[in-house]
């Protein structure tokens, strides 16, 4: 019990950073209703794009800047693949996630690149547990009120609507293939975010860090929804997709101090997400009321 509190406070730090990708997740796959894959690519672009330009002299704050523009720009060609090409959802994203992976490389010049608190002012920091909990928040609340204040906004609407139907959509004169790219520009920014944040947190870009970020945000997302309903206004679904990723990494650190080898994190992810995804339909089948119903 002594260790598992000893590892809760970075088990919190880690599920808020990346509570950033599950706001993405929750807005491409609940709002958007497309299914992106490009996230795995675009988490790693942001991170390495942050890092490398803050070695060779940029400040850190200019570096997640242009490390979100860069994952932006993943998620804007892959709005071109599926608007322009006609490529389905899954595959555009896939084809980008793939091309990313050698830009990647191209941006740190080997698969992993180091960066250290002490030379550099960073935001977030393994070594600043509590310091980096309460920036992380910040930063967290700041994107929350952003976003409900964008998609508030006649562009952000039309993104809602073209979710929810796109042919009814479409018939209301909104432009649906400029509303799907936006949304990827959007959705794949704050991916790229979290992985500069995230680089700034292990103190380290690495080619294969985005490897199952899907996967983590969309538990995030399910947890969020499963625990705390969908019956809610925005703003408190994307918070409560935050506290889905949160409780993801407690459960995590529970089952790793229980003796779980490391080698079984992505199993463990697989189950978790497939657990949560069945809890509607055993709650249906055994007769229990849903907190989404």
């Amino acid at each position: 019990m002594i260790s598992l509190l000893h590892v809760l406070p970075g088990s919190i730090a880690q599920g808020l950073i990346w509570g950033i990708l599950a706001i993405s997740v929750f807005l491409t796959f609940k709002v958007l209703d497309y299914a992106d894959m490009t996230v795995d690519g675009s988490f790693c672009t942001g991170g390495a794009t942050t890092v490398m330009l803050m070695l060779s002299g940029h400040n850190v704050y200019l570096a997640l800047l242009c490390g979100t523009i860069a994952g932006m720009l993943a998620g804007y060609v892959t709005g071109l693949l599926h608007t322009m090409l006609k490529i389905p959802p899954i595959l555009s994203g896939i084809l980008t996630q793939l091309g990313l992976y050698s830009v990647n490389l191209a941006i740190m010049g080997k698969s992993n690149q180091a960066i250290s608190v002490d030379q550099y002012a960073l935001i977030v920091s393994l070594r600043f547990i509590n310091y980096s909990i309460i920036m992380s928040l910040i930063v967290v609340a700041v994107i929350i009120v952003l976003l409900y204040l964008f998609f508030g906004s006649e562009i952000g609407s039309a993104i809602r609507a073209t979710g929810c139907n796109q042919n009814m959509a479409r018939a209301q004169g909104i432009n649906t293939g400029r509303c799907i790219r936006i949304g990827l520009v959007v959705s794949n920014g704050l991916t790229a975010f979290a992985g500069g944040m995230y680089a700034q947190y292990q103190g380290n870009a690495d080619v294969n860090a985005g490897r199952g970020a899907i996967v983590i945000g969309l538990a995030a997302v399910i947890i969020g929804e499963v625990i705390f309903g969908t019956r809610h206004n925005f703003a408190l679904r994307m918070a409560f997709s935050v506290c889905g990723a949160i409780i993801y990494y407690i459960v995590i650190a529970v089952v790793l101090q229980l003796g779980l080898p490391s080698t079984y994190l992505k199993l463990l992810s697989a189950v978790l997400v497939a657990i949560f995804l069945g809890i509607p339909a055993i709650q249906s089948y055994f007769g229990i009321k849903s907190k989404q119903a």
